[in-house]
């Protein structure tokens, strides 16, 4: 194993031991009770060499003392299933909690991330990290508190056991022991690079299903269902590959410390019954119930070695997936909002842009030296042909990237000195893109004011023109719809999401190709009802139909990241330049 493998695992373990630090009075109730397990096991093998002298020894049976012994043994038993009840109920508790607090620091984190980080990564490996991954660090978590107290107690409990009956066989089952470590050791080696590599690969795999299902559609009717399913059966061989390796390599465990724990068990058993047979006529000789309880901790003694090498390959899965994990909430947070950064609460709509350069990558140019000055109330068109910065100018007003040179101030503020709650609070945005979340029809047009009135929520959606839709589905504003609309049409999806903004109505807009989905009719409608809620608002309007922005205040063309010309349409038209090509182009016969 590589050092610097031997150190991301030391990292790993360090983690693991810093989720359990909450949960270190369960801990320690765990491990107490794994030593009353021990004991309590360790002395029953001496209470059935007892009985067993007791039978073949000289003179005769003692039946009212080996009934004893038996009631003995019977409640020593009873009572060790029932710490054993206990022990486990503490180690699924542990576990589960800690599986818990794992998933919502996770999930938290995600939260925080920059936007660069989950547009640089396919959703289906991050899901994958926080579902299956975590799952996987569960088993072996449950089964290191399982068996690994109790194997190292019982390793320590039986030597202690045999040397007090038999120190000259205890030396040889130690002298045998390493032979165990050796095992462990090669196995351990192999398996966790296989296990991280199966994490890996099942990550990558579960993106390329979501990637799939997502985008279902467009596979169909370009017919790339064969190219798909190619795609898939390649990630599904590598991982079943590293699958097989991880499970050959891990499957070699038992056999092995099995072979281990027959050699010492021969061992014992050949040196005890020498032993029984030199001493037969000794002052006090070494009985067969001795040797009885010597084989039974022989057996007890090996057996955690089997067990401890089982947890350590499971171990070793359980860390390679928490590595992952632990590397997702490890991912740098946006920066933080400053202490003293300021809240906005009503913005009367002043945004100004002061040599705004920003890249997606340092390679590859976007926008540089862009400056605008936005008086309240105008409205706003950006126009151009695609790739040409206008989406993300949208981003960096609504600080979902953070501009790289200049600055960008709202009512005199630096945004970056704004918190980002209270400045998105006052923007209402409307994208091309729509998203609705799993619930009622209701919660996801209240998501701006939730405490919205049943009126509010109708005028708003009149005013939207989904009302008439609302109404005729199954349960109106009470309909549950799915992930993402469900069965609801595109132009429906955003009908909603038209309606989510005219119910908050924030004193700034911006409107991202926000009726690209909607029959013309309704749009002119829609159009209208934008006007109105447009009117005294501070609203940036995005669009590819030039037609829809001829009334915008201030029209802004950009090429290559940068504003190439600015006006109004008729202004822009006369110039006779870039705009005028773009509009003429649209309406050429």
């Amino acid at each position: 194993m590589s050092k610097q493998r031997e150190k991301a695992e030391r990292g790993t373990v360090k983690k693991v031991l810093h989720l359990l630090r909450p949960y270190r009075v369960l801990v320690a109730l765990s491990i107490l009770c794994s030593a009353v397990i021990v004991a309590l096991t360790l002395y029953v093998p001496v209470l059935i060499g007892r009985t067993i002298d007791l039978i073949i020894g000289p003179g005769q049976v003692d039946m009212p003392g080996i009934l004893r012994l038996l009631l003995r043994i019977g409640w020593i038993v009873a009572v060790t299933a029932t710490v054993q009840w206990v022990v486990n109920t503490i180690n699924n508790r542990i576990t589960y909690q800690v599986v818990r607090d794992v998933r919502d620091t996770a999930f938290r984190h995600l939260q925080v991330l920059p936007l660069r980080y989950i547009d640089a990564h396919p959703v289906g490996g991050v899901v994958s990290r926080i579902i299956a991954d975590v799952d996987q660090f569960a088993d072996g978590l449950l089964m290191g508190f399982t068996q690994l107290f109790t194997g190292a107690v019982t390793i320590l409990g039986t030597l202690v056991f045999m040397i007090s009956i038999r120190p000259s066989i205890a030396a040889v089952v130690v002298l045998l022991t390493p032979l165990s470590f050796v095992v462990a050791r090669f196995i351990a080696t192999h398996t966790y690079s296989y296990f991280k590599l199966q994490s890996e690969t099942r990550g990558e795999q579960t993106a390329f299903i979501d990637e799939m299902l997502g985008g279902q559609k467009v596979v169909k009717a370009f017919g790339q269902e064969k190219e798909c399913i190619e795609r898939f059966d390649e990630i599904n061989s590598r991982l079943a590959k590293c699958s097989l390796k991880a499970i050959f390599y891990s499957s070699l465990t038992n056999p092995c410390t099995r072979f281990v724990n027959n050699v010492v068990y021969a061992g014992v058993a050949l040196s005890g019954a020498l032993l029984c047979v030199a001493t037969a006529g000794a002052a006090v000789p070494f009985t067969v119930g001795s040797l009885s309880a010597l084989l039974s901790y022989a057996n007890q003694y090996t057996k955690p070695f089997n067990e401890i090498s089982g947890v350590v390959t499971e171990l070793q899965n359980a860390l390679a997936c928490a590595s992952r994990v632990f590397k997702l909430i490890a991912e740098p947070a946006q920066i933080p909002d400053d202490e003293d950064a300021r809240i906005l609460k009503t913005a009367e709509g002043t945004v100004e842009l002061q040599d705004v350069a920003f890249s997606y990558t340092q390679d590859r140019k976007l926008i540089e030296d862009l400056n605008l000055q936005v008086h309240p109330g105008q409205r706003v068109a950006i126009v151009g042909p695609t790739g040409c910065g206008k989406t993300t100018l949208i981003n960096l007003l609504m600080r979902f990237y953070d501009v790289d040179r200049g600055s960008i101030s709202v009512e005199g503020t630096d945004i970056r000195h704004i918190t980002r709650r209270s400045l998105r609070a006052n923007y209402g945005m409307v994208l091309q893109e729509t998203w609705l979340k799993a619930g009622t029809v209701r919660e996801n047009l209240i998501m701006g004011k939730p405490d919205a009135t049943d009126d509010e929520i109708t005028a708003a959606a009149k005013a939207a023109h989904a009302h008439g839709f609302i109404k005729r589905l199954p349960q109106g504003y009470d309909t549950v719809i799915g992930e993402d609309g469900g069965s609801l049409s595109q132009g429906q999806k955003q009908l909603l999401c038209i309606a989510r903004i005219m119910l908050c109505l924030p004193p700034m807009l911006i409107l991202d190709e926000a009726t690209s989905s909607i029959d013309t009719r309704t749009e002119i409608r829609i159009q209208q009802a934008f006007d109105a809620m447009m009117a005294g608002r501070t609203t940036f309007v995005v669009a590819h139909r030039l037609s829809t922005i001829r009334e915008a205040d201030v029209i802004l063309v950009m090429r290559d990241g940068h504003i190439v010309e600015m006006g109004n349409h008729e202004e822009l038209l006369k110039k006779d330049g870039f705009y005028a090509k773009l509009y003429n182009s649209q309406f050429a016969a």
